[in-house]
């Protein structure tokens, strides 16, 4: 978690240290994960450069700016592809094809 906490207070331009700012970001890190989690079906990788990473990101930066409410909207598009991905794996999965997906 670390890491990934130093990866989003990057991305968000965060470039002190302060334990409050850390304990912020970090609880808005952990509601992204359930939120894209829940929205994907399915827990997502978040250490790898993948698309769930990118939304987790943009999650946090809209959160830390106080517009989640414009989150789902402008990302909808990501949000259905993410499942979407998933349901698609999921499926060859089921049918005994391999899948890279």
């Amino acid at each position: 978690m670390d890491e990934l906490l130093k990866d989003v207070k990057n991305y968000l331009d965060i470039t002190y240290e302060d334990a409050e700012t850390d304990k912020k970001i970090t609880g808005i890190i952990e509601r992204g994960k359930r939120y894209l989690d829940n929205t994907a079906g399915e827990q997502q990788e978040y250490e790898a450069e993948n698309t769930a990473r990118q939304l987790l990101f943009d999650y946090c930066r809209y959160v830390d700016n106080g517009v989640f409410e414009l989150f789902e909207e402008n990302f909808k598009s990501e949000l259905i592809m993410l499942r979407i991905g998933v349901d698609a794996h999921d499926y060859a999965e089921r049918q005994g094809y391999v899948s890279d997906i």
